[in-house]
């Protein structure tokens, strides 16, 4: 397993953007990753994933042409770039890792964990 730990929380207006990271320790090239995020008395939901190759991802509806997610193998980093923020993107966003799938949709399959990392959106 790799241990992961996000950058890039806070607090931004409605609109604006942030960009988190996400370091993993050790090599993560064969995991496939993903961006998760649990809002105060909501369930985790996935935000967004993106396969051990780079060349797929997947992103949920609401968040969908708005964020980016990206990884960088040979700094064993990605990354989630929000842009046009709402209040409702507001939750502790985690990242994760799964050495199970090509490209992991079920929180079931992902078995690596960072702590999370807030961001508030103001409206």
């Amino acid at each position: 397993q790799v241990q992961l730990v996000e950058f890039g929380g806070g607090l931004v207006q409605a609109g604006g953007s942030l960009r988190l990271s996400c370091a993993a320790s050790g090599t993560f090239s064969s995991y496939s990753v993903g961006w998760f995020r649990q809002a105060p008395g909501k369930e985790r939901e996935l935000v967004a994933t993106i396969a051990w190759s780079g060349g797929d991802t997947y992103y949920a509806d609401s968040v969908k042409g708005r964020f980016t997610i990206s990884r960088d193998n040979a700094k064993n980093t990605m990354y989630l770039q929000m842009n046009r923020l709402k209040p409702e993107d507001t939750a502790v966003y985690y990242c994760a890792a799964s050495s199970s799938a090509y490209m992991a949709t079920l929180e079931g399959h992902y078995n690596s964990w960072g702590r999370g990392t807030q961001v508030t959106v103001s409206s």
